[in-house]
């Protein structure tokens, strides 16, 4: 894999860490989820080609993750029960 074992680890942590920034607990647990889940599928990837598309799709999902935090920051909404 042209990623590295470390890189693709520190790129799961940078967003497992962003995922918890946002401020509503539904989509905190939702981003959650889905890098999870990506990662977990994208695990069993043995084609260099499929592996680097879903390091670059990591990455991109990583800038908007940044995105939507600092927008939910902005913009907050009350807090919920299950909170």
């Amino acid at each position: 894999m042209s990623g590295g074992r470390r890189e693709i680890l520190a790129l799961y942590k940078a967003l497992l860490r962003e995922s918890k920034k946002f401020s509503s607990y539904n989509y905190r647990e939702y981003a959650v989820r889905r890098v999870r889940d990506g990662f977990r599928a994208a695990k069993n990837l043995t084609s260099e080609v499929e592996q680097e598309k879903e390091l670059q799709i990591a990455k991109v999902s990583l800038e908007i993750i940044k995105r939507q935090v600092l927008l939910g920051q902005l913009y907050k909404s009350p807090t919920l029960v299950i909170e």
